[in-house]
């Protein structure tokens, strides 16, 4: 018995060893699990994202607008998050501890707003929304295979519900009070009637069927335009026309009316709070984000002030002047501003070598603003490529009112927009050796667009601003980024009117009046976007400053920037620690 008794308690001992090795805590994989859950769900529920990796679980789907389908979100991100605190984050490797910030960060962030009514009912801007996105499809969808046509003319059969859903929770808004303040929403039904043509052929939605893929039999190709017809003349068509009458009839008289911030909603001076801390990734109050602007504001006056001086002009306001009407500066020409845009954007090419050591495979181009979305519209903006949809980066380009657009702002605007703004940035993320989560799931406005404002200076050390006129155009983008942080707070927080805001641009920026009132008009939608430029490219400024100081002669230019950019867009607060730590291992 005893003998027994021995033997059993030894093979207990041997069979509960690798049992109890099991079942220990193991943080690293609970984390990798979480993590991968969390990627599969966003690839099941945002279809055009899973296209655009190259996974066809989303073919012929646009997603889910309704209000349960968002609040069912909700519950599971909740469920994930709780899930998330339970992991030992202080247990994990390095780079999972910096993987676990910024899921962490982006589950968190998005749980905060959706404790606001104006996070669930405000769908669109004056820029666009659920409508526009649909838009870009014939621009953003892969067309190698019979596959893919099927899969776009899918997503054209299935935007009747979609867009109910889109109008549905827009309604709601309505009931709300949430509506968008009147002013900056004048002509928005235009952006839409734009999409509506007099047949499907005549429609931008017709594009991928302009010539038939060789590898398409001729039955499947006239079944696909068949197919496309109908789509576009009996769902797409009359959804837009849907929407328009609703916006006309039930949105548009329901406009807010008074001041245009937020804030002049139930509960929107809390949400207006949330917004500075989501879009800045830090815990800066809305005040603090005013003051900073107006500080920024008087150093680049200062510089603006020297410039005008050193071109022979007696104030800064006679050398705006004299940029803003000159007619040497601007083209008349749409194919002529685009050509310059272009050349311009392969010579700053040549420069990046110089800058970085890592660079992204996928090229990019420039072309126009689509016709129907330009007018009013921005600038400038980047549309992200993929390699998977065999779709370049685009920088695309507003030839609309070429009076209002000079010739000095290029050079800053291309380095924003292109490289080595947002196209070297996010395309180099989507290529980084980092969980696809990551590489194509996380977006840090802070991070993003102040990478591409801190890229704006790096047209100094490339020589790109070789004339008074375009150091002015530079130091002109700056003062409209720093004017964002004070006029947005100011909108948003501190009861301004709109023409307070445009007052204040005005005064401080050498921006055409059009270009002023349509970028006042984005901030008054858009609540909060605009603080992250600023915000974001400080940071990096300082840590590059930081860098310098400490390394000294052993500072790498070039392995800074790649250092920043190597974990793809994070919260401020993740690339300072990462940038600590890589100047502590280039000092050792």
């Amino acid at each position: 018995m005893l003998k027994h008794l021995l033997a059993a308690t030894a093979l207990t001992v041997i069979v509960a060893s690798p049992l109890a090795a099991q079942t220990a805590p193991n943080p690293a994989g609970e984390y990798e699990q979480l993590r991968e859950e969390v990627w599969q769900d966003m690839l099941d529920a945002y279809p055009t994202l899973a296209t655009s990796v190259g996974d066809r679980r989303g073919d012929g789907k646009l997603g889910d607008l309704s209000i349960e389908g968002y609040e069912e979100d909700m519950a599971e991100n909740r469920a994930i998050l709780a899930r998330l605190d339970a992991i030992d984050k202080d247990a994990l490797p390095e780079d999972l501890r910096v993987d676990y910030a910024v899921l962490h960060r982006s589950l968190a962030d998005y749980l905060e707003g959706a404790q606001f009514d104006q996070d669930r009912y405000i769908l669109f801007t004056n820029r666009g929304g659920w409508f526009s996105a649909l838009a870009s499809l014939p621009y953003s969808s892969p067309f190698f295979t019979l596959a893919d046509y099927e899969s776009y003319v899918g997503r054209l059969e299935a935007f009747g519900p979609y867009n109910a859903d889109g109008i549905a929770r827009s309604r709601e808004a309505v009931a709300r009070g949430l509506t968008q303040a009147c002013g900056p929403m004048e002509g928005f039904e235009d952006q839409i009637t734009g999409q509506i043509a007099d047949s499907a052929e005549e429609s931008g939605f017709w594009q991928p069927f302009a010539k038939k893929p060789t590898n398409i039999s001729d039955a499947d190709w006239q079944a696909l335009k068949l197919r496309a017809k109908a789509a576009i003349d009996n769902v797409v068509f009359p959804g837009l026309r849907d929407f328009v009458r609703f916006y006309e009839n039930e949105y548009a008289p329901k406009c807010r009316d008074g001041l245009p911030g937020i804030s002049q909603t139930e509960g929107g001076a809390e949400y207006y709070d949330h917004l500075v801390r989501s879009f800045t990734t830090t815990d800066m109050s809305a005040d603090e984000v005013h003051q900073l602007g107006l500080s920024e504001v008087a150093r680049i006056r200062a510089e603006m002030e020297q410039v005008a001086a050193d071109a022979g002009f007696d104030s800064r306001e006679a050398f705006i002047e004299h940029l803003r009407t000159d007619p040497q500066y601007y083209m008349t020409d749409e194919g002529e501003y685009l050509r310059y845009a272009a050349a311009l954007a392969k010579e700053i090419d040549g420069w990046l070598p110089k800058l970085f050591g890592t660079l992204p495979r996928l090229p990019y181009t420039v072309l126009p603003i689509p016709a129907a979305q330009a007018p009013g519209n921005t600038t400038a903006y980047y549309e992200p490529g993929s390699a998977e949809t065999g779709q370049a980066g685009i920088y695309r380009v507003n030839l609309t009112e070429l009076d209002q657009r000079p010739l000095w702002e290029l050079p800053a605007l291309g380095v924003h927009e292109a490289v080595p703004g947002h196209h070297l940035q996010i395309a180099l993320q989507q290529e980084l050796d980092l969980h696809p989560l990551r590489r194509n799931g996380t977006f840090f406005t802070a991070f993003v667009e102040g990478w591409g404002l801190y890229s704006e200076r790096l047209g100094i050390e490339m020589g790109l601003y070789d004339t008074p006129a375009k150091q002015m155009g530079r130091l002109s983008y700056e003062m409209w980024r720093a004017c964002r942080l004070v006029v947005d707070t100011g909108i948003h927080s501190k009861g301004w009117t709109k023409q307070q805001a445009v007052t204040f641009m005005t005064d401080n920026t050498a921006l055409s009046a059009a270009n002023i009132d349509a970028e006042v008009n984005r901030y008054i939608t858009w609540p909060g976007q605009a603080l992250a430029y600023k915000i974001g490219e400080l940071k990096i400024r300082e840590l590059r400053g930081r860098a310098e100081k400490a390394l000294g002669d052993r500072f790498d230019l070039r392995a800074f920037h790649d250092a920043v950019l190597e974990n793809g867009a994070v919260p401020l607060d993740v690339l300072e620690e990462h940038i600590e730590r890589w100047m502590a291992e280039q000092a050792s």
